[in-house]
């Protein structure tokens, strides 16, 4: 869901606030401001259920004071969405090589590099970030760092 609010203090905590006292799970939420001339913000939340139970969260969003708009991008159509990941691999010789090869594969960037470990940038839709970290695993990675997944509709029109 792309939801549009006022940027200022307390409102991110509103709307954390409606997840948690419902007990609904938030799988990933990003925040950025995207009208500085209007104080807007964008957060961007990722969160399962029913149909049902994904309406009813967008109707309490709506009712939310700070809240200018909600969108769930999955029912306007198609849309964008990536995640950042840095991935930290330690290891010499085989592993090593087949860490570079992965991440070849992947299109991972190298943005830190020692005689024994790398860093690798990846980003991507979460499906592919995950497989890429699982393949990581084995092969040394001692760390990862996630930014939580960014959305935005396809077509000309705004949120």
């Amino acid at each position: 869901m792309a939801v549009l609010v006022d940027n200022e203090p307390g409102v991110l905590a509103r709307v954390i606030g409606l997840f948690s006292g419902r007990g609904y799970n938030i799988e990933s939420l990003t925040v950025t401001e995207v009208d500085p001339d209007q104080n807007l913000s964008r957060i961007t939340i990722i969160t399962s259920g029913t149909p049902m139970i994904l309406e009813q969260i967008k109707a309490q969003l709506g009712r939310l004071v700070p809240v200018h708009q909600v969108s769930d991008l999955t029912r306007l159509g198609p849309y964008v969405e990536r995640e950042l990941a840095l991935v930290k691999v330690v290891g010499t010789g085989e592993k090593r090589v087949e860490a570079l090869r992965i991440a070849d594969i992947f299109k991972a960037e190298v943005v830190d590099a020692g005689l024994d470990h790398f860093v690798f940038e990846m980003h991507h839709r979460s499906e592919k970030v995950d497989a890429f970290i699982d393949l990581m695993k084995p092969l040394g990675m001692v760390d990862v760092s996630r930014t939580g997944v960014v959305a935005i509709a396809r077509g000309s029109k705004g949120l």
